[in-house]
């Protein structure tokens, strides 16, 4: 079955990396572990929170791939010497990801209590003008030159 895109109209033209990112946004969506939460902590300023109970910091790694923000953790299993009655308690891998708008930048990252800390900031952008010079394609005139020549008669 072909899949037919709403981008695929000849006057959408460009538009291709948006469809992509709408992919990777629904590909992401069904992730439930580990929670998280998003705020707002300023005008320009968000916060990613994720709980992350049980992870040291050298068992996170946080990166940018492709403007999109992506968060892995791996513990170390040590149940090779443990004996288990219940185990509640999953040691599990995660990949959990976000897409990123254009221009916002990861300000950095914070383990405390058992909760990662992701900040990002959108710059404001400064208002930025530019004169383009138009080029004329007709060719250009010679200047002219005027020469006052008296007649014969009125010298």
């Amino acid at each position: 079955m072909t899949r037919v895109s709403v981008f695929s109209s000849p006057l959408l033209l460009g538009f291709d990396h948006i469809e992509r990112v709408l992919d990777r946004v629904a590909k992401t969506g069904a992730e439930g572990y580990p929670p998280y939460n998003i705020e707002q902590t300023g005008e320009h300023r968000l916060r990613i929170t994720l709980a992350v109970a049980g992870f040291a910091d050298e068992d996170l790694g946080v990166a940018i791939e492709d403007n999109q923000l992506v968060i892995r953790g791996k513990q170390q299993d040590d149940s090779s010497n443990r004996v288990y009655l219940h185990r509640g308690i999953a040691a599990r891998q995660f990949t959990r990801s976000f897409v990123l708008a254009e221009g916002i930048e990861v300000r950095g990252a914070e383990l405390v209590n058992g909760l990662l800390h992701i900040d990002l900031e959108r710059p404001v952008p400064q208002p930025k003008v530019t004169q383009i010079q138009i080029k004329s394609s007709a060719p250009k005139k010679k200047p002219t030159k005027t020469i006052d020549v008296e007649p014969d008669h009125l010298k």
